[in-house]
């Protein structure tokens, strides 16, 4: 479900993680259903990915593929496969060791996966710790992308973070996460032609409850532009992952009518990328 206002802005808001567990997935369609999301992305190899992907396809949301080399979730997806812990993947994938073999055919499972569940490709990419934007993996994912879909142009995430890289709360971490491929992801992406979103929002420490929450979240749609991403993590209960009860305190304040004022004082409307 999009909410739309003539004239507004539109953003994406994007809920990460779908199918990783019920909670996850009860949140995203909680949300979509009161039109606070715009899209979420599946890790496809999550416990109820399967289990749920009905009711996502009804609703209304963009899907794309949470892209997974960091957490082996259903072994019998793809047994054998490339998964390390996120700085060892960032530090091989720099030197050039992955195997590029490896890579090509975890995107390809990954992307079957999700073609044989909900009956259709993504709407987009994205990465789960922003695996996408990474050496190697980058190139093997445009390529894959380009073979696969020659006449539909998916969109890809973009996590450069604009001006609130520079000025915003946690501007440290989001010029990290920019710095480890944005660039040279954006440079594969125009080159075949794909589309991406403006820029990034969303990084924070995953701390502080529904106060701290609240707070970002104003300053995150404050300073959106048109076509900006900023991603979420709700759950309607913790799920046991490193997040904790912040994905609880997520959920909270997103389907709060704070929110909805937000929207409407800074001009914007909630829904999909134009592709």
């Amino acid at each position: 479900m999009n909410t739309m206002t003539e004239g507004a802005k539109r953003i994406v808001v994007c809920a990460d993680d779908f199918g990783m567990h019920c909670g996850i997935d009860r949140a995203v369609l909680q949300l979509a259903e009161m039109g606070r999301l715009g899209a979420t992305s599946c890790l496809v190899g999550g416990g109820s990915f399967v289990r749920n992907a009905k009711a996502l396809s009804l609703s209304g949301l963009q899907i794309g593929l949470h892209l997974n080399f960091t957490e082996q979730l259903e072994p019998g997806l793809n047994p054998g496969g490339l998964y390390l812990p996120i700085f060892a993947l960032i530090a091989r994938s720099y030197l050039g060791q992955l195997d590029e073999i490896k890579i090509q055919d975890q995107i390809a499972r990954q992307l079957d996966h999700f073609e044989a569940v909900l009956g259709h490709p993504p709407d987009f990419i994205d990465g789960h710790q922003h695996v996408h934007q990474l050496p190697q993996i980058r190139g093997c994912l445009m390529a894959e992308l380009v073979r696969r879909y020659p006449k539909r142009r998916v969109w890809v995430r973009n996590t450069r973070a604009g001006s609130l890289g520079i000025t915003g709360p946690f501007r440290f971490k989001a010029g990290v996460i920019q710095g480890l491929g944005s660039a040279g992801l954006m440079r594969l992406v125009q080159g075949a032609h794909f589309t991406a979103n403006h820029d990034f929002l969303g990084v924070y420490d995953f701390q502080g409850g529904s106060e701290a929450y609240r707070r970002l979240l104003k300053t995150w749609l404050s300073v959106a532009e048109h076509t900006s991403v900023m991603m979420c993590h709700p759950a309607s209960e913790p799920v046991g992952d490193e997040l904790g009860a912040q994905r609880v305190a997520e959920l909270d304040v997103l389907s709060s009518e704070h929110m909805a004022v937000w929207l409407k004082k800074y001009g914007l409307s909630v829904g999909g990328l134009p592709v």
